[in-house]
This record gives C-alpha cells, sequence and structure tokens, in this order.
C-alpha cells in the first residue's frame, strides 16, 4: 500500500520506441513523466498516432518500456516478479478496451466471472459477484446470452462489469466508446463518473473526442509522442506532491465577455476554451452560413474552415478547396456557392478582427454591415440607437436576450423597432461576430 499522498501510478523519463535501430524505427513516446493520484478521473487526450494509448499501455504494464520506468505503488512493473505482475494484471487494475474482447463461446455471466476463474475463486462465490455486477449496469436479463446477442452498449458494460470483478483500485479505458453510438457512448462516460466519484476508483482514460473532456479532474494533451501541457478541472493531488516535465498552463478566467458567450452558445464550456475554441468557431459559423448541402459536403468544408482560422490557409486557397469535387479531397461545392461563400466568411471575419484590433470606426462599419447583410430601413436616428446598442454589446453591458430585446422593442421604448424574426437573425449575426473575436 502506498503512503498517503504518493501517486499510485508514475513513469521516470519513460520512451517507448518500435523497431528500434531498424529503417522503420518509430518513436511512439519521447521522454515522459507522469503521475497518476488516488481517485482521480484523468484523460489522455489528443489526434489518433500522438502516443496516448501506448502511454495507456505502459502505465498499466502491457506495454514494456524501451527506456525509462514506470512504478506502481512505488515498485518499478519491469523489476516485479512474475507472482507481482500477475497481482497487478489480476487484482491491481482493470481494463476496457474500445472492441470489448468479449469470449464469443461463452455467456454474459461466465464473461465477467473469467477474472476470478484464472485466481481459482470458487463457482458459487465468482457468480454471485458477477450477478450483483449485472444488477448494477441493468444488464441481469442479459445474463444467459452470449456476446453476439447484445448491442454495443451492453456489451462495453459487461466490458465494464468484467474488469470490476476482482475490485481494482484502478480502471485503465482505452477510447470505451469509440464503437458506440452517442446514447450508448453518454451512459458509458456517466458510469466511468460514478466509478469514480462513488465507488472511489482512479480512472486513466483514452480519448480524441472533446466531448469527453469535462468529465475528468485533470486532462493531459499529447501530440506527436510528448506531454504538451496539462489542464486541471478539479485538483485532487496532494499539492506538496505535485510535480510536472512541462509547465503547467492555469485555465483561463471566465471572463464577463465569454460567459455572455456561453450563454449565447450552450456547447461552450470554460475549461475547453484553449482547445476547443476554434473548431468550436468553425462548427457555429458554418452552421450559421449554411443549408441544402449533404453531411459530407459540410463536414469537408468544417475542415477547410477550421484550417482558414488557424491560418494554415488563405481565403483564395479555402475558396478553391471548397469548389474541389469530393472524390479528389474537397468540399464538393459549386464554384459559384464557394465563391459567395468566401466573400461572406471574409466580410464576418473582417468584422471581427475590426473590433478584436479596436479600430477606430469599427463599430459604425459594424452597423453598416449589419444595415447592408439584412437591408435595414433605418431613420438616421435609429442607426445611432444601433450603434449604441452594438457598444453595449461590445463592451459586455448586455447579452443574447438584452441584445434581441433592445432591437425588437419599439422605438418609443428606446429600441430598433425591428420585428422578432429579422431581430433573431441580427442576433444571431451579431453573436457569431463576437464568438470570433474572443481569444
Amino acid at each position: 500500500m502506498n503512503e498517503q499522498g504518493e501517486p499510485l501510478i508514475y513513469t521516470d523519463k519513460l520512451r517507448v520506441i518500435y523497431n528500434q535501430g531498424a529503417p522503420n524505427e518509430m518513436r511512439a513516446l519521447e521522454e515522459t513523466n507522469v503521475a497518476i493520484y488516488p481517485e482521480e478521473y484523468v484523460i489522455i487526450y489528443g489526434p489518433s498516432g500522438c502516443g496516448k494509448s501506448t502511454l495507456l499501455y505502459s502505465l498499466s504494464g502491457l506495454q514494456s518500456a524501451t527506456y525509462g520506468e514506470v512504478f506502481f505503488h512505488g515498485k518499478s512493473i519491469a523489476k516485479m516478479t512474475r507472482q507481482e505482475d500477475l497481482e497487478l494484471h489480476q487484482t491491481g487494475i482493470g481494463m476496457i478496451f474500445q472492441a470489448f474482447y468479449l469470449i464469443g463461446s461463452l455467456d454474459i455471466l461466465d464473461n465477467i466471472c473469467l477474472p476470478k476463474v484464472f485466481r481459482g475463486e470458487e463457482p458459487t462465490e465468482r457468480r454471485k459477484a458477477g450477478v450483483q455486477l449485472l444488477r448494477r449496469f441493468n444488464i441481469a436479463g442479459q445474463a444467459d446470452k452470449f456476446p453476439s446477442q447484445l448491442s454495443g452498449g451492453q456489451k462495453q458494460r459487461v466490458a465494464i462489469a468484467r474488469s470490476l470483478i476482482n475490485d481494482p483500485k484502478i480502471i485503465f479505458a482505452d477510447e470505451p466508446v469509440g464503437n458506440l453510438d452517442s446514447e450508448s457512448a453518454e451512459n458509458v462516460m456517466k458510469i466511468l463518473k460514478e466509478l469514480n466519484e462513488i465507488d472511489k476508483k482512479t480512472i486513466v482514460l483514452v480519448t480524441h473526442n472533446p466531448d469527453h473532456l469535462p468529465y475528468a479532474d485533470r486532462v493531459i494533451f499529447m501530440k506527436d509522442g510528448v506531454i504538451i501541457r496539462e489542464e486541471v478541472h478539479k485538483e485532487k493531488r496532494p499539492i506538496k506532491k505535485i510535480e510536472s516535465t512541462v509547465e503547467e498552463e492555469k485555465p483561463p478566467e471566465e471572463s464577463l465577455e465569454l460567459k455572455m458567450l456561453m450563454a449565447s452558445f450552450k456547447n461552450l464550456l470554460p475549461q475547453q476554451v484553449d482547445i476547443l475554441l476554434v473548431p468550436f468557431k468553425a462548427k457555429q459559423l458554418l452552421a450559421h452560413l449554411l443549408s441544402q448541402l449533404n453531411d459530407e459536403q459540410v463536414t469537408m468544408a468544417e475542415a477547410f474552415l477550421k484550417e482558414l482560422l488557424f491560418k494554415n490557409i488563405d481565403l483564395p486557397t479555402f475558396s478553391s478547396k471548397l469548389d474541389i469535387p469530393l472524390d479528389d479531397g474537397g468540399a464538393g461545392w459549386n464554384k459559384m456557392r464557394a465563391k459567395s461563400f468566401t466573400q461572406q466568411i471574409q466580410k464576418i471575419l473582417e468584422q471581427a478582427q475590426n473590433i478584436k484590433d479596436n479600430i477606430p470606426g469599427s463599430i459604425t462599419s459594424f452597423a453598416q454591415y449589419l444595415i447592408d447583410r439584412f437591408h435595414l430601413r433605418l431613420a438616421p436616428d435609429q442607426v445611432t440607437q444601433l450603434e449604441d446598442i452594438l457598444r453595449y454589446r461590445i463592451e459586455s453591458r448586455t447579452g443574447q436576450i438584452g441584445l434581441l430585446k433592445d432591437l425588437d422593442s419599439n422605438i418609443s421604448e428606446k429600441g430598433l423597432g425591428l420585428n422578432k424574426i429579422t431581430a433573431e437573425k441580427v442576433v444571431r449575426e451579431i453573436e457569431i461576430i463576437m464568438l470570433l473575436k474572443y481569444s
């Protein structure tokens, strides 16, 4: 048993190299130091091929280190005896995989009880423990069925139950919802959160899906085999023990401007700002402007829009990629639509940049843009009123609801007097531009 405040698992200059010395040598993990503390929920996040699964398997002892060491309860896994290694993988840790790995010739109850079979436990006792887990995860009715008769979500609940049968302190999950539909995925993520919060299990989960990040106490971001930074949502580590080989960044403060944006865009979470804001902008901007396109055309356009917002490509390149056929790697739009869309994107980005840079006359320009965009017929005093409304929104003195009220209210009530449908369209345009200027 490790001392109070000590990590359950930690690495020391861990490196993993496949085919070392061969022409096809691949460095999966560079020098890596990471520690997992009791009762933490840690997510290892990054794109495919970044080394996150290799790190997970190294922490669990399933992947041998090329250099460096992994310690479990203070003891090097590489130096464990055969019996110690057996105890580690039978009772110390539980594993959940994307592919489930259920035994097709065994019924569900026997699949769950399998780890106890390897420990030589009595059939009556192990089946009793298995039934308890079946009931907990609402799959007791599937006990005598076989894996081929279950849905993906049910199979993963069976896999989770199997990982818990020997009551390990730590659960490793490698893309556990990658093969599931959205509803089943959400159920599995809730189960893992419950295991962490109620059962006090330590959870280490690998994912490339940013929607999962809010579940974690701590997120480890990886790229090209290296931990690039960490993000702490809930600190469970003893302060005096926290060490890192990378300089940690504090989550950005939840500014008034961000709070107002969160009110307009319900999927935006403060802890996701650093890593997710550009993809979120791309998705929202695309949804704001597009219709009558199939899913593949929209998906490809969104990918190119992210590249544009990340400034990896310029507007002409963006427009040309929209016009390229889907089979050739483009978005499959026609030239006229691509040109019109790019021009609209350019206008929106220009307004956002002008406001962000606090360019003199940006509010006047913003007001004129909205007048032209929505063919508003405003008297001079209404134009002045619109500028005042925009100034209040830019200065975060009003939010989406107040903005809609100002545009929709009668002129006698110091509003702009727009009809409700037009007011809602204008508000949406303003909020998109406010989102794009945010950084």
